[in-house]
């Protein structure tokens, strides 16, 4: 079992508070938006062992599980991470693994360089996740049915959106949803600039429902991602809920702390909130036109107190345990790779003392005995 040192990205959308808070340390003045806790090259988690990327390219199987490398290679298949938004994040979609494949391979025949920031995909693989709120969290997250935003964007009375309100109840729900977001993207830029200033008043005079895309546009004023946003359901996480993203749905995290796994990659097709490059054709082949339900999560129990977090996904899977104290330590032995994160309280994972924002390295097979009191989050591999 190693001790993890996790990299903090200072990403410009980060809280300047909230994972200073977590870690019971002095902020530093400087925006803190992701601390990483896995194997990925571009952060890689630091052991006594070395780099946790290198510890595990020497000896994969023994680090991993023979069955662990046998379904996804010699890597750590997810990635976890601590997330602190302070400001809202762009609007994004991720493409499935087969569409991860064919754009990736096409981008290297084509000779995009990997950091060229016209670059969509950084490698080959789907990247699905899951965010679970350690604070109250608020989100943006897939397409609400088309008379919902018709009637959002209507409320506005901003003359220029009334024709994306009257395709919204005119087409079926796919076509009026890829006509309007097609719309709104390929706009004249300032004309649609001055869509969104009097969009942003209008919400700003409103308040309610309408106060989330007020803030979204004090952070991006004059960005068409603003009027993207409204397309979306808007969600309220408290703490212990999460959300399931899977592929080609639509999504943003506006602000809140949480915790976040994912596959283990770099893939994001951009609809807005950025001034990253913006691949709209891309973006609309990767999109799922569909109206859904957030579906906000809750963890299952199970009878040895793991409160678990039910999803589709091979690569990751995410739990929590809630230890009293005094109680017998709980037996996490298993045969994939973990990183056990400490969130509240004190909690001994093996031999070592985990506080708030904490976090160990589990081989596959290696005894992994944690008690309290706490609350350490469990991630690990499917079965």
């Amino acid at each position: 079992m190693d001790r993890l040192d996790n990299t903090i990205r200072p990403y410009a959308w980060g809280s300047t508070t909230a994972i200073p808070e977590l870690l019971g340390v002095e902020p530093t003045g400087e925006p803190q938006a992701e601390m990483w806790m896995g194997a990925h090259p571009g952060a890689p988690s630091r052991t006594a062992r070395g780099p946790l990327n290198e510890v595990i390219d020497e000896a994969p199987e023994q680090e991993l599980g023979d069955a662990t490398v046998a379904r996804f290679g010699p890597r750590l298949p997810f990635l976890l991470k601590i997330l602190a938004a302070g400001a809202p994040l762009s609007l994004q979609v991720h493409p499935d693994l087969e569409q991860a494949k064919e754009g990736y391979e096409d981008e290297e025949q084509r000779g995009i360089p990997i950091d060229a920031p016209h670059r969509n995909y950084k490698d080959a693989n789907h990247k699905p996740e899951l965010i679970c709120a350690l604070t109250e969290f608020d989100g943006l997250c897939g397409f609400r049915a088309p008379d919902a935003a018709a009637e959002l964007l209507a409320g506005l009375d901003v003359d220029s959106l009334k024709p994306y309100v009257d395709l919204l109840h005119a087409r079926p729900e796919e076509a009026a949803l890829r006509e309007v977001l097609t719309a709104v993207l390929t706009a004249d830029p300032e004309g649609m600039a001055r869509t969104v200033t009097e969009a942003a008043a209008a919400c700003d005079r409103l308040g309610g429902s309408y106060a989330p895309y007020a803030d979204i546009a004090h952070h991006y004023p004059g960005d068409p991602g603003v009027i993207a946003a409204m397309l979306l359901n808007h969600v309220q996480l408290q703490p212990g809920e999460a959300l399931f993203l899977g592929a080609g749905v639509p999504h943003a995290y506006l602000n809140g702390l949480g915790v976040e796994i994912m596959a283990n990659s770099d893939n994001v097709l951009r609809c807005g909130l950025t001034p990253k490059h913006v691949d709209v054709p891309e973006l609309l082949r990767i999109v799922r036109f569909e109206a859904s339900d957030p579906g906000v999560l809750r963890p299952e129990a199970a009878p040895d107190g793991e409160e678990v977090y039910e999803t589709p996904i091979d690569e990751f899977r995410l739990s929590r345990y809630v230890l009293p104290e005094g109680a017998a330590p709980q037996d996490l032995t298993r045969a994939t790779p973990q990183i056990l994160l400490c969130t509240a309280g004190s909690v001994r994972a093996g031999e070592h003392v985990l506080g708030p924002g904490e976090s160990v390295f589990v081989p596959a097979d290696d005894k992994a005995e944690v008690s309290g009191p706490g609350t350490v989050f469990r991630a690990t591999v499917a079965a």
